[in-house]
Order: structure tokens, then sequence, then C-alpha cells
């Protein structure tokens, strides 16, 4: 049998190398399983021998820790803006400027598609990964390294001796079509607003100071340049594109190196026709001076590169007429305004709605009922209203107000259509009644919903609306579905579908009557069976276990959200405590602002909040904190404690769990505000930073004192000898 090291090295090769064919090649030769077993494999070994681990292997990728912030850093070389041109007219003048300049030398244009993502720059040292900037104003960007390596398409390790020890590798960090509907599915499904665009959900993650959170979001790279080389491998862009696919990096397969203009053009137009069909968003095609020395004489002036230009394709646009404006009730009680129009093709699909997403943009397109409407898909996905033209509305067209009173999606409710007689008129969505009512008789219609009878109340501006009923029915079936949530309850089987057939039976009016509910009760539904209703009903009472901080996410109180309520619970430990604070008490726990404490403290003295806790408790949902034992001594209170290396008897996870619960702040990154860093074995730049600040560094068995556990020791393996992984000591 080979050592252990030999068998990380062939270990690691291999993983690159299935990396490479699935991210690179698009052709994996192996299943997700197989692939994920191999990466169990690695780990246990590297478990086994801690001392082999190295930065660019696989199981590094996941293994940042939640930061701060996030630092502004330098370019070496400025990462410019490209000019753009949305004619061929435009585009031959591009060419005539570079002929200009370059007179009779020979030169290719190399042609890709410009990805409509967020420009980065990855630095690699020694082939290693060393940083990933964004690109900021230009001149300087924001250090996303952490971020960056959770992304699996980015190598951490180009493999090759013969690149440069030094390499910027230029490109767009992305949100594949798929995994960005697949994620915005699932937002739904939790009651959250989905992200408008892949580009924007894609810096939106970007953004995130936990990387954990950027690991599930499926993410992708890919390189279209290159920054500062220290020896570069080749005299054009194209051939070093080339050999960076080698290295496992992912280049653009429908690049085209190109003669000509004409040829340019070309490409341009055979993009056009097949760019709907690929896996990521485009908005146009870049052309690029090929060689690298004519690139240099070129130059740039103050904004631009002389050496390429970007073609942008008309964004996909279609006018239609607006119908309608409906009104979804959003579990906090938003009211959000949606745009109803004739079915209208757009971007290879036909489209009929449109979120409005408030009042304030409403109000901002000046939109009314009967208008000529532009509609586009953002990022090619989704649909969105883009403008109104003013010079064809109707006469009779009324502007879109917002509610007077709460538009429950369960009564019977009122929508503009047209008619016969050519005028706009109110339509009854009760499907058995055909009275047509004119605008001269909306005066007359009832004055408060009939379901629940609430107002609305407007905040900032038309920004937003909320219903100030808590028993509206739709705000009801989105708070049930939000509670039973992954991240919440996690009731697994309750699904938005079965939420709607509950509450239709009269089972369920909110999330207390689930723990009502009875097998006998649950079977006569439609599509539920004995053995589908027996495992609804065990879901439900398994989720009495969750504990306090879950269920206080669960509530779907507005502004607590998961990390709040873990601050919540893991400082006051029971429903109780927590209750009996006032707001100034809550605002004094670190991370927990003024908006947090106000609405937690609005929540939880309202009639429908202590009813909600009261009925939960007579459940026999736990409202405690097992994890944290009320007798732990408080003997780091205040303080903001960094742990880097590895330590013996914690793991990086239990050691910021004993931090938090002798009140402590566990962080990643070192500052003049940390109190004290805990090194390791292998401890690297954030303890030498922390001396460099003057902040003090301690050893572990100093950190256990200080917890007030006595002095770790290691365990022992069967063999009598000291065993190298973390263990846990509370």
């Amino acid at each position: 049998m080979p050592d252990i090291a030999r068998q990380i090295d062939d270990l690691r090769e291999e993983i690159r190398e299935h990396d490479r064919r699935y991210y690179v090649d698009a052709a994996p030769s192996i299943s997700d399983r197989e692939y994920d077993r191999l990466m169990e494999k690695l780990k246990t070994l590297e478990a086994e021998r801690p001392d082999l681990v190295t930065d660019d292997s696989p199981t590094r990728r996941v293994a940042g820790e939640p930061i701060e912030g996030f630092r502004t850093v330098p370019h070496t070389q400025p990462m410019l803006s490209i000019d753009n041109t949305y004619s061929r007219d435009e585009l031959l003048e591009f060419d005539a400027r570079v002929r200009k300049i370059l007179g009779d030398t020979p030169f290719t244009y190399l042609v890709d598609p410009k990805i409509d993502g967020v420009a980065v720059s990855l630095r690699y040292s020694g082939r290693m990964l060393l940083q990933a900037l964004t690109r900021g104003d230009g001149k300087q960007g924001d250090d996303i390294t952490s971020n960056a390596r959770t992304i699996r398409s980015i190598p951490l390790n180009l493999g090759r001796s013969d690149m440069p020890d030094v390499l910027e590798i230029r490109g767009e960090i992305y949100w594949p079509k798929d995994k960005f509907i697949e994620y915005n599915a699932k937002r739904v499904e939790q009651g959250l607003e989905p992200f408008a665009n892949p580009r924007n959900g894609t810096a939106g993650t970007l953004k995130q100071l936990d990387p954990r959170v950027v690991a599930k979001r499926g993410l992708a790279f890919m390189a279209h340049g290159f920054g500062e080389m220290s020896d570069p491998p080749a005299e054009t862009a194209g051939e070093i594109m080339s050999l960076l696919r080698t290295c496992g990096v992912p280049v653009d397969s429908h690049r085209k190196t190109c003669n000509t203009i004409n040829e340019v053009w070309e490409a341009i137009e055979d993009w056009d026709r097949c760019r709907a069909e690929v896996g990521y968003d485009t908005d146009g095609m870049v052309v690029k001076v090929n060689e690298l020395s004519l690139r240099t004489r070129l130059g740039a002036t103050t904004k631009y590169p002389r050496w390429c230009i970007a073609y942008k394709y008309e964004t996909d646009r279609a006018e239609t007429i607006l119908c309608d404006v409906s009104f979804q009730i959003g579990r906090t009680g938003v009211v959000t305004p949606v745009a109803h129009f004739e079915p209208t093709p757009l971007g290879g699909t036909t489209v009929s709605n449109a979120s409005l997403h408030n009042f304030d943009h409403v109000e901002r397109l000046g939109v009314h009922i009967g208008d000529t409407i532009l509609i586009e898909k953002a990022g090619e996905i989704i649909p969105q209203v883009q403008g109104v033209v003013r010079e064809r509305r109707p006469m009779h067209s009324l502007p879109v107000e917002p509610p007077k009173v709460c538009p429950c999606e369960r009564q019977s409710q009122l929508q503009w259509a047209p008619v016969p007689e050519g005028f706009v008129a109110f339509r009854c969505r009760n499907s058995h009644c055909e009275k047509f009512l004119n605008r001269e008789l909306r005066k007359k219609l009832p004055p408060a919903c009939p379901k629940c009878g609430a107002p609305v109340e407007e905040v900032d501006h038309l920004t937003e609306l909320l219903c100030t009923q808590p028993d509206c029915p739709e705000r009801a079936r989105e708070s049930i579905i939000f509670f039973a949530g992954r991240n919440q309850m996690d009731i697994d089987t309750l699904g938005p579908e079965i939420v709607t057939l509950l509450m239709d039976a009269g089972l369920v009016r909110n999330v207390t009557d689930l723990y009502d509910l009875r097998i006998e009760q649950v079977i006569p539904l439609e599509r539920m069976g004995e053995k589908s209703a027996e495992n609804l009903i065990a879901a439900i009472q398994a989720s009495k276990t969750r504990g306090l901080a879950r269920v206080l996410t669960a509530l779907g109180i507005r502004n607590v959200g998961g990390r709040a309520a873990e601050l919540l619970a893991r400082n006051f430990g029971d429903i109780d405590a927590l209750t009996a604070a006032d707001v100034e008490t809550l605002t004094g726990i670190r991370e927990v602002g003024p908006k947090i404490a106000a609405s937690l403290y609005e929540y939880l003295h309202g009639d429908v909040g202590r009813e909600i806790v009261e009925k939960l408790r007579d459940a026999g949902v736990k409202l405690t904190v097992e994890s944290v034992e009320q007798n732990v001594p408080q003997t780091l209170a205040g303080k903001t404690v960094v742990v880097t290396g590895t330590l013996s008897g914690f793991s990086r996870g239990e050691a910021q769990a004993a931090i938090e619960s002798a009140g402590g702040r566990a962080t990643s990154s070192v500052s003049k505000s940390t109190d004290f860093v805990v090194a390791g074995e292998s401890a690297g730049s954030k303890a030498d930073k922390a001396r460099q600040l003057g902040v003090e560094v301690i050893d572990e068995a100093e950190f256990v004192r200080r917890l007030g556990g006595g002095t770790a020791k290691p365990e022992s393996k069967p063999d009598g000898s000291e065993s190298t992984a973390p263990k846990t000591l509370f």
C-alpha cells in the first residue's frame, strides 16, 4: 500500500481532474455520488494527517469561517471598463481606429461572449490561488478570496509548472441559469422575495460575509482575460486562454479568432442566434486585438483600452397591454403589486405577468390600467415592466392605486380587463359571476375585505404596504409555509400544496394549529393516504424539539433573522427570560440593533404574539436552548476572540461555540478590536498580524483556563497514543 502522503496526493489530483472534466470540458466521467465518495475519502485521510493539509486541497474550499468585512485592495493593473457599441457601423469605426494606429502591421481579433456577471481578478502565485478581488472602481476592489475559494470552477492550484509564477486571471463570476432558477424556487417556498436576475443575485451573494452561504448557491466562473503576468507563456491572448483551459480554468468554448472585421460581425450574428440556449446570461460579444504586443502599442484612454470593444445586443423587449394589477400578500403582511398583461412572446417564452416590486416603483413608472407597457426580461429570465408608452394611453385608463383594504387572494376580487364595448372595466374574479362594473361604480364596491376586513398602512412612502391583520388567510398561508421550511422548523413533508389543503379543509388557521392535527383528520384530504398522513404528523411532532432559536426564526418576526435568533436564544436561554427583557436590554446584545429589538419586543408583548407563544408552549414545543447550560461561567463576556491553527481539544466549530457560551464573540479576522487570539498548531498569518497589532496571542491550554474548564487533554487512541483528531470538551 502506498503511504498516506501518496494517497492524499493521488486523491487530490484525481479530484482536480474530475473538476476539470465537469467545469471546463462539460463532460463528467463519474456520478456525483462517486465524486462525493472521493472527497470523503480525502477528508478522512487529511483528518488523520492534518500536517499534510494544504491551502490548495479540494477539501479547503468550504472551510472558511464568517468574516467581519471586506478589505479594499489596489489592483496591480487597473481593471478598466470596456467601451460599448450597438451597431455594425460603430464596430467598423472601431476597426478603422485600430488600423490607423497599427498601419500595415498584421493582426487578428479574438471574439468571445460577454457574460453578464461580476468582474473579478484572481491572483495566482506559485500556481496557487492567492487572492480574488472585485473590479471595484477599477483601481481597487474588495478582497473576496474567502468567497471565491468556495466556487468549485475556480481552481485552487493551476497545476502546470510551466505557467507564470505570478498570474492574474480575469473573468466573470456568474450564476448559471439552472442553479439560479432552483435557488429562487426555494426562496419562494420559504416566503422570501426571489432575486430579480442572476447578475444581481451574484453580486449580492459575493457580498455575503459567510463563505458557507456562497458555497451553497452554485456560482461559477469563466475566464476572459488576464492582468499581471511575470512571464507571458505565449504571444497571443487566444493561446494563453487555451493554456489556462489545460490548467482547469473555465474558458468559453464559443470564443473565436477572426482575421477581419467582417468575420467578427459574422461571429456576432451567429452568437445572437444561439446565445439563449447556453446555461448563462450574455448581453454581447467582446472584440479584442489578439496579439499582446499590439495591445501595448494601442494603449488606453483614461477610461477604456483602445484594443477592445464590446458589442451589446439590444435587450429583448416587447410591447403589450396592461390588463390588471393584482396584489399578493407575503408572510410578514407586505403587499406586492403584480402586473398582468396580454400573453406576449419574449425571449423564447410567452409571459403574461411581472412583479411591480412596490408602490414606489409603480409611482415612478406612472403606469395606468390599459396602458401600452414595455416589458423585457431582466437577465433574460425574469420579465419586468420597464416603461410606459404614454402617448398611446387610452381615454378611460385609470392609475394604479394602493389598496385601501387587504387584497386577500381568497376573496372574490375585482380586476381590470378589456371588454367588448372597448373601454376598460372591472370584472369580478369569481368564475361564477358574469357581472361587469364600469369605473363609475367603483365607489359602490364593498368598503372592506369580506374575508378579514383589515385596513392597510403606508410604510416609507409606498415602498411597502403591510396588512395589519395577522389572521389574513393569505398572510397565514405564507407564514405556515415559512414556519415549516428547512432552516426553520424543518417539517419536510409540509409543502405549499399540503398547507393549502389543510387551510381549505378548515383544519389549520395558523402555525399553532399544526400541533393539534390528528391522523384521522388528514387521511380524507386529497392525495393523502394513511401512510402520508402518518409521515406528516410524525414530522410535525418531531419539530417540537428544534429549540428556541429555530422557533424564533420560524415565527417570521419582522427583522429577526436566523443569526439574530441564535444570538437572542443563546443570551437569554428561554422564552420567559426573553419576554421579560425590555428593548434597551435586547439592544445590549452584540449584533442586535434597535430595529430587531423593537420588532421582537412588539411581537412578544402583542396579543397575537403572546397567544402564539402560549399555544406553542401548551403543545409541547421546546422554547429553551438545550445546548447552552445556564450555569456556564461568562468568563469571556464582552471579549472578541479569534481562533487560528489546529487545536487538539476542539474542532473550529466547537471552539466558536465554547467562546459564545462563555459570553464572548468568535470572529475570523484579526483587528485592533480583537481581545486575544488562540493559536493552535500551524497557526499562520493571523497570529503574526495579532502580534503586529499588539493583540495578545495565547495557546490552547490558556484558552481552556480562560473558559474555566481546566486543561485540555488530547484523547487517546486504543493503542495508547494520543489522537490528533479534535474532541469536544463541553
